[in-house]
């Protein structure tokens, strides 16, 4: 369990789900950050009370999982950690997979360790058909066969991606996850996909989930346009050299 490999985990308004997520994670690793992102159910203090071994970042305002990435990354920096692992704090993603993944990390510290998730029955066909579409775009912005670009389970190099976040306006919301993966990938950073399970779990479960289809969907329309127009600069650029 390397002391350069740490666990962040971004949350708003997840309720007790955020409690059963960290105290999972906690069995399998050490080194867990929780952002709190403005939230106002009182998870905070619960998780304080419950899961002392986490160390909590408070967010006054709520900005977007990115900008809660984005400012666990810096402290991140600060505390002299090398690699972040990102898990949602909704208990989809599988706090048991997070040894392999970090230990896929030590064994390969220049890379991207990307979860490609095994969907289930409890999984909104919606979902799962309409993140084939950024897969797509992804694959053609980079031209590399990338698993899944929205699926939030990985672990990143911090300094390339704490660069690029640093030098963007963008990738502070919902439009983190892809956009992370088609820049890192244009700087050069390989990357691995491996398998992980994926649960989606019912409101009466304690399931919450913050995804709004039109205002999500457009902001990953409009970052796909972004990218693309971009990707289209950067090829005229090199054929005018």
């Amino acid at each position: 369990m390397p002391a350069t490999h740490l666990v962040l985990i971004p949350s708003y308004n997840t309720g007790a789900k955020l409690l059963d997520t960290v105290a999972e994670a906690l069995q399998y690793w050490p080194h867990i950050w929780v952002i709190i992102d403005g939230s106002t159910d009182n998870s905070a203090q619960s998780l304080a009370a419950a899961n002392p071994g986490a160390k909590i970042i408070h967010r006054r305002q709520n900005g977007g999982k990115g900008a809660a990435i984005f400012e666990g990354l810096r402290e991140a920096a600060l505390e002299k950690f090398t690699h972040v692992l990102t898990m949602d704090a909704d208990g989809q993603h599988p706090a048991a997979a997070i040894p392999k993944f970090m230990q896929l990390s030590v064994q390969n510290p220049n890379t991207m360790i990307l979860g490609t998730p095994i969907f289930d029955h409890t999984a909104p066909r919606i979902r799962v058909l309409g993140r084939k579409i950024s897969n797509t775009l992804a694959r053609l912005q980079t031209g590399k066969n990338i698993g899944d670009c929205l699926f939030g389970f990985r672990v990143y190099p911090l300094a390339p991606l704490l660069e690029i976040m640093t030098a963007t306006p963008h990738m502070r919301r919902f439009d983190f996850d892809p956009e992370a993966v088609v820049r890192l990938a244009w700087r050069g950073v390989p990357f691995i996909n491996y398998p992980a399970l994926v649960r989606y779990f019912a409101p009466a479960e304690g399931g919450i989930s913050h995804f709004h289809y039109l205002r999500d969907n457009f902001l990953l329309t409009a970052m796909h346009a972004r990218l693309l127009t971009s990707l289209l600069l950067r090829h005229r650029q090199k054929q005018s050299r």
